[in-house]
This record gives C-alpha cells, structure tokens and sequence, in this order.
C-alpha cells in the first residue's frame, strides 16, 4: 500500500495517554501550545509518499518528478520535498518565489498556468526557473517578446479530450476546458516558433487530465496521445522534441469509501504504455515529467479544532460547532467534498458515540464542514482532528467574516515547529489604508 491510500498520516496512534499522536506529538498538547485551528503536517509520511513516487517511477530511468506547488506551498514543505529530488510546478508569481525563497534549484522548476501575468514571466526569467509552459497563442508572443535576447525553454500544453470521472471543478483534460491548446491549434503554435518567436525553444508537450483520479486507464490513453503527436511535430516539422509531462492528478483517501490506485499501479501503466508508444510511434525514449500535487501532501496534514457550542434540532440533526470551517477548508462548501475525523482526546471511546454533522464558525448555512460522522459524545473543549487536509485547505485559505489564518507546524520525531505563524489582528488590517480626506 502507498501512502497516498492512508487516511491518516503513517505516525498516526493513540498514546499511552489515551490520546491521538501523530509525528510523536501529542495532538491535545498541540492544540493548547499552538492554539486552533492548527495545521498539522508530519514529516515522516510526506518523505514516505516521496519515496513511493520514487520507487515507483525507477523503471524508467529518464522520469522527473515535479510536484505541484498549488496543493501547499511553504518555505518548509518546499525545502523538504526539494531535499527529497522534486522538481516543481508552480502556477503564480507567489509559488515561484516561495520555492525560490526556499533554497530550490530553479533549474527544476516549471511555470504553468492559464494566464501569466507580464511580471509573473518577467520574473520567471529573472530567476531562471527552467521551462515554461506555454498555454496560448497570447501567451507565446508576450513571452517572446519578454525573452528579448534570451532563448527560453518551453512546453506547450495541449487539452488532449480526455475526460476523467472526477468533480467538473476539476477536470482539465477535456476539449472544453479553458486550459491549454486544442489538438487543431497545435500546427499553428509550432509554425509561430519556428517561423517567428526566435527567443522560444520547443522541447516537448504538457496535459493534465484532472485531480484526484482513480481511473488508471486514463494515464494510458494520455501518454498515447502525446507520444503520437510528439511523433507526428517531429517528422512533420523536422524537430527533436523529446519532452513528455503528463500532470499529476492522482486520488487520495479521504474516507473508508475511496479507493484511489497506489503510485506502484500508476507507474506500472504509464511505464508499460510509455514504452509501448515509444515502438510503435517510433520515437527516442522522452523525458517523463509527472507532477502529483495533492498525492504528496495531502496524507501527511491534518487540521485541529476546538469544539464548541452544538445545537439538536427537535426530531432532526445535531450540530457541533467548531472554531474554523469553510476559511480554513473551503473544499466541502464549494464541491461537497468529504473528510474523517476523531476526537484527539478521546479517540478510542465508542460508548457514547453520536451522529452529528460538524459545522463551521462563519456566517453562511453552507459551512459545514463533515455531514452525519459518529463522534464519542463531542462535548464544547474538545479537540477534533480532521484528516487528510494537507492538500487544498491552507493554499485556498481566506479571511472570510474578518478571521485570521491559522497557524502550521510541521511534526517529526516528538518534536513541532512552527512553519507559518498564525495571523495576527494586526495582520489582518496592515494593508488596509484609511484616505486622508476621511481624516
């Protein structure tokens, strides 16, 4: 089994306090020194995913693996997949210069993304990260026009039709996706390099399919495709492009319902299917980019909250309030998505267990956060750790109803610390500007 098919991080057990621990850290003493909400990753379980990318994709021995950045970027989460031989994929300004800021070799580094802004390529130049993937006719004259005298790496990304069975919010495969280039484009993106934009060096093709997959076939069907259009620009145009990147988009468990394959069934398919295209299409082995984001991170995080008021609706439901919800994770209000939890304090207490549906803090009716969960009689002071929220919670963070974002530590060997500092008031209004004129 590879991590990513854990709901819990791998140093998850309860103590002998009777309390959940996680990285050797009490999580009930997390909350009281760090105080809640509290993002929690455990180092262990992120370098064991890392691992099983690895040991997964050896067979092929022109892989690199890249992890994308958008699941959770941090100066510390980067510094530590970076120590383990990841690239990156970063989509935004912000992503890029965290991973800079962290030490990494931006050499390893690839810029995506549907809209680059000028300054976010200006600065992708600057610090030299080492391919861009290029998404759209207006994008590869701006970037052309930005290289000035320099000659820039790239990878087009193309929409390959492929739809996989995930949430739409999700799904960037399709041929009506806003991401990429449809197949019909690409002759004509080829052309401009060639004939125009002298300052861009094609290497190779991009796609990504979607997140949170558990389809493997897919895999296969992608890597057919780009093999055999990389075949078809090769003779067509006379290049060498040598250059593959298929995503990520790899499943997680959530809850005792998924079952996401492991890296080992991803890699043997794509592997098998890569050098199967690569004698039929009769093309040099390419360089396989694969990019799992959410399959590195997620496991390893969990979130703590402090339960409080609860309400029972006569005949109906019983809610249980805690100090966070759709700020901290938005993932449940905006597609339904589902988590498991335990009370830390009391996991192993089935005596008194309850149906109850766990709601946030904010002001709307859509904040709640895990639906009709049987929970050991939650009571207000207890500490309630959802699982599984490394991926998409902190990253898409807000300050919805004026609240501060919560604080991260990263746990290993009995030992936390801090990796991003809890918002402060003063935080929150130290960009905020009173005009003169209302003086």
């Amino acid at each position: 089994m590879s991590t990513n098919q854990s709901i819990k991080p791998v140093t998850t057990k309860v103590n002998s306090s009777g309390r959940l621990e996680i990285g050797g850290c009490d999580l009930v003493t997390l909350a009281e020194k760090y105080g809640t909400p509290l993002y929690v990753i455990d180092e262990k379980t992120l370098r064991s995913i890392c691992n099983d990318y690895k040991k997964s994709f050896s067979a092929y021995s022109k892989i690199k693996m890249m992890y994308a950045s958008k699941a959770l970027c941090t100066l510390a989460t980067s510094k530590i997949i970076a120590d383990e031989g990841f690239g990156f994929d970063v989509v935004s300004g912000g992503e890029m210069y965290t991973v800079y800021k962290s030490g990494v070799d931006m050499s390893k580094v690839l810029f995506n993304g549907n809209n680059k802004s000028y300054d976010e390529l200006v600065l992708g130049l600057e610090l030299g990260v080492g391919r861009i993937s290029v998404d759209n006719f207006f994008e590869l004259s701006l970037l052309n026009e930005i290289a000035k005298d320099k000659t820039v790496d790239i990878l087009l990304r193309i929409t390959p039709g492929i739809e996989c069975h995930t949430h739409e919010y999700i799904q960037t495969g399709h041929l009506d996706s806003k991401f990429g280039f449809d197949l019909t484009q690409i002759d004509e993106a080829v052309e401009l390099i060639l004939n125009e934009y002298n300052n861009l060096n094609l290497r190779g093709l991009h796609a990504h399919i979607g997140s949170q997959i558990f389809e493997t076939s897919v895999y296969g069907d992608e890597i057919e495709i780009l093999v055999k259009e990389i075949a078809r620009l090769n003779e067509k145009f006379g290049l060498n492009l040598d250059e593959i990147n298929i995503g990520g988009g790899l499943g997680v468990k959530y809850t005792g319902a998924d079952n996401p394959p492991s890296t080992d069934e991803i890699a043997k398919i794509i592997i098998e299917r890569l050098n199967s295209a690569i004698e039929k299409y009769k093309i040099n082995p390419p360089v396989l980019y694969i990019e799992p984001g959410r399959s590195i991170i997620s496991t390893s995080g969990v979130t703590l909250y402090t339960i409080g008021s609860s309400k029972q609706v006569p005949k109906g439901t019983k809610y249980v309030a805690i100090d966070g919800g759709m700020a901290d994770n938005p993932r449940p209000s905006m597609y339904g998505a589902e988590y498991s939890a335990q009370i830390a304090n009391k996991p192993d207490e089935t005596s008194t267990l309850q149906k109850v549906t766990i709601a946030g803090r904010f002001c709307e009716s859509g904040d709640i956060l895990i639906k009709n969960i049987n929970l050991p009689n939650p009571e207000e002071g207890d500490i309630l750790c959802v699982f599984n929220t490394g991926a998409y919670n902190y990253s898409m963070a807000s300050n919805y109803n004026r609240v501060q974002k919560s604080a991260m530590v990263l746990v290993n060997n009995s030992q936390s610390d801090i990796i991003v500092n809890r918002e402060t008031l003063e935080d929150l209004v130290s960009h905020d500007l009173i005009p003169n004129r209302l003086i």
